[in-house]
């Protein structure tokens, strides 16, 4: 499923001479990336007020930055998000499962 849009992202990246930014400078804009979002959701949810002179918040299209930034880090680093994923989601199946309170059926 992933797989798709690294090979995409891919595709289009390797028409320039550097397809990949360093794995550090990659790191910098995800870190960017991520603050853009902890933004939007402190504007939203949190302690500081957007200022009425700034531009309405996209909160999808800043995930949409995070993970386009993960996937070109993923590239560069030969990481298969789709197995990535796939472990994560087992972590939580198995090793989590008992951790977090669930839903009563009542």
């Amino acid at each position: 499923m992933l797989k798709l849009y690294q090979k995409r992202i891919d595709d289009i990246l390797q028409r320039y001479e550097k397809p990949y930014w360093e794995p550090l400078s990659q790191f910098a804009r995800l870190a960017e990336e991520v603050g853009e979002v902890g933004r939007i959701l402190n504007h939203r949810f949190g302690d500081k007020p957007k200022k009425a002179s700034e531009a309405p918040d996209d909160l999808e299209a800043e995930i949409g930055d995070v993970l386009y930034t993960v996937m070109c880090l993923a590239n560069n680093q030969e990481v298969d998000l789709d197995k990535a994923m796939e472990r994560a989601i087992h972590k939580m199946e198995v090793r989590d499962r008992d951790r977090f309170k669930k839903k009563s059926d009542a």
